[in-house]
């Protein structure tokens, strides 16, 4: 038995209005449904601090949060991340004023290149919250999942230590 090609019904999925709460920000966007929230992001709403690191969910250099909860932007499909708070890098600072993670960062020299540091700052503040950054060990387990390829790692956990202490949450 053979197909013919014209017997074959190809659906290519068409773009539809995906409704996204980002930044506190409701935003409405036109997308397929195969389309990464990180893709969303960066090529549809002009959000480009996440950063497209290997795109496999191996590096980190995409999270954000959904509902509070670190997330792999590239694993993650937009309209699944539609009726949920996303949180982005470019929402953590409040105006002018840093968030004491990103202030951190600078005081402590945790970048070189500065392409993973939006990702690293976005799991640095859930780890802490998650109340998971009470020993050196724990900061590297549970940051682990964040790829530097500079290898800023002694000043990215010197960054983590000063915001947990700061907070009253050392070890």
């Amino acid at each position: 038995m053979t197909l013919v090609e014209d017997q074959v019904n190809l659906v290519e999925p068409g773009s539809f209005p995906v409704p996204l709460e980002i930044n506190g920000r409701h935003r409405v966007v036109e997308l397929e449904p195969r389309v990464s929230l990180l893709d969303a992001l960066r090529e549809h709403l002009d959000l480009t601090g996440t950063k497209k690191g290997c795109d496999q969910g191996t590096c980190g250099a995409c999270t954000v949060w959904v509902d509070g909860r670190r997330v792999l932007a590239c694993l993650t499909l937009a309209v699944a991340s539609s009726g949920h708070q996303i949180v982005t890098i470019e929402g953590l600072a409040d105006g002018d004023h840093l968030h004491p993670m990103q202030q951190a960062f600078i005081e402590q020299d945790a970048f070189q290149c500065g392409y993973c540091t939006p990702g690293q700052i976005m799991s640095a503040v859930k780890l802490i919250e998650e109340g998971n950054a009470g020993t050196e060990e724990d900061i590297r387990e549970f940051m682990s999942g964040n790829i530097c390829r500079c290898a800023a790692y002694p000043n990215i956990r010197a960054a983590i230590r000063q915001v947990r202490d700061a907070a009253g949450g050392g070890a």
